[in-house]
């Protein structure tokens, strides 16, 4: 930082991340607070004696790219590569990646991650961390394992991942990138992409709630809200709203989205058994869905057998998902279903919507009839 005018520039997903105990702005605070650098908390900028500087940003939302639209940086680092959804918003940093003709100073950028993520698999792609040859110049990628860390409390560490599912352990504990296990019901190649639905048909939005908020050492169960079209035969699974929260957060959530989707979207909620699956259903047709086409839909048999329409629409070819930074979870979820330490509450989500578009009545020439997984 000795250089005037350098600048660099260190990015997450959420500026939360950045505060969170031993992110990087705490840990930039322990090792620049007794220097001479001076912090803008304004700006979330230390500048340095020489007149370099080090901000810390974020890529929450796809236009947060365009606030470093006139910066220039020697320097972009990438936290938890895996975590940013939108290979295009780290294709697009490298735009602001300059420097002055004559400077003697490189222009860099470096990412940090982990196998798991949202982006796993464009990272994947671009690095191929686990290919003997490089796949292009400039894209080095160096493993680092726990064992490479004298600092960390490895036993304790190793302690704390055994409370993962076996997936996830391989991934943070080995560095393993293709370690999804396969389940019986869906296949990797069965699922298609495209850009945007088409015109017609009908969209819902099928809900699978929870209401527990994660906590150390606990893996609480996802709300999902799966938003599908049925059109020609074919289901376009639109949106996936994934999350965890009290349950004021969840019906908050819940009805933000329905406000997103439009008056349009029927929405579809599971039913628990018993008295307290009609009270939470009639709160949200009586509170923050009135107005809306809801209903619930009490669940019948196992999740397995619930998920055998989904499971046959990708079969058949007849599932396409709208390209987004959601797909990567459902389709790893998916083909890992069933497995029980493998969540499966997108599968629950999708599965519910797949029944209520291919069970619904189709107004026919000599009438009212209901026809399973095509409309006329």
């Amino acid at each position: 930082m000795g250089y005037r005018g350098y600048a660099a520039l260190i990015l997450r997903t959420t500026y939360q991340s950045l505060t969170l105990p031993e992110g990087l702005i705490p840990r930039s605070h322990e090792w620049l607070g007794g220097t001479a650098a001076k912090w803008n908390e304004q700006t979330h900028t230390w500048r340095f004696p020489a007149g370099s500087t080090l901000t810390f940003g974020y890529l929450e939302n796809p236009n947060d790219i365009y606030r470093y639209k006139s910066s220039a940086y020697q320097f972009i680092g990438f936290e938890e590569l895996t975590e940013f959804p939108r290979e295009f918003d780290y294709r697009y940093l490298f735009s602001r990646k300059r420097k002055l003709r004559g400077s003697p100073v490189p222009t860099l950028v470096r990412s940090t991650t982990n196998p798991d993520g949202i982006g796993a698999d464009w990272v994947y792609e671009r690095f191929q961390p686990d290919h003997p040859e490089k796949r292009d110049a400039g894209r080095d990628f160096i493993s680092s394992l726990l064992d490479d860390n004298p600092h960390i409390d490895q036993a304790d560490y190793e302690r704390a991942l055994k409370n993962l599912d076996p997936v996830t352990q391989l991934q943070l504990r080995r560095g393993v990138w293709k370690v999804v296990k396969e389940g019986n019901k869906f296949k990797r190649d069965w699922f298609r992409f495209c850009d945007c639905s088409p015109q017609g048909g009908r969209s819902i939005r099928f809900w699978d709630l929870a209401a527990t908020e994660p906590k150390p050492g606990k893996d609480p169960d996802w709300t999902v809200g799966a938003r599908v079209k049925l059109v020609d035969g074919t289901y376009y699974i639109e949106d996936i709203q994934r999350f965890r929260g009290s349950p004021g957060e969840v019906e908050s959530r819940v009805a933000s989205t329905a406000d997103m989707d439009g008056k349009e979207i029927a929405i579809f909620m599971e039913q628990e058994p018993g008295a307290s699956g009609k009270i939470v259903i009639d709160d949200f047709a009586r509170g923050s869905l009135l107005g809306y086409d809801f209903r619930g839909v009490k669940s019948t048999g196992n999740k397995e057998i619930r998920a055998n329409v989904y499971s046959a629409a990708c079969f058949n070819r007849h599932v396409a998902l709208i390209r987004a930074g959601w797909n990567s979870d459902l389709i790893n979820e998916s083909v890992a279903f069933p497995n029980p330490k493998i969540h499966d509450d997108q599968v629950d989500a999708v599965a519910g919507a797949i029944a209520e578009l291919s069970d619904e009545p189709v107004e026919c020439g000599w009438g009212t009839s209901r026809i399973k997984g095509k409309r006329s």
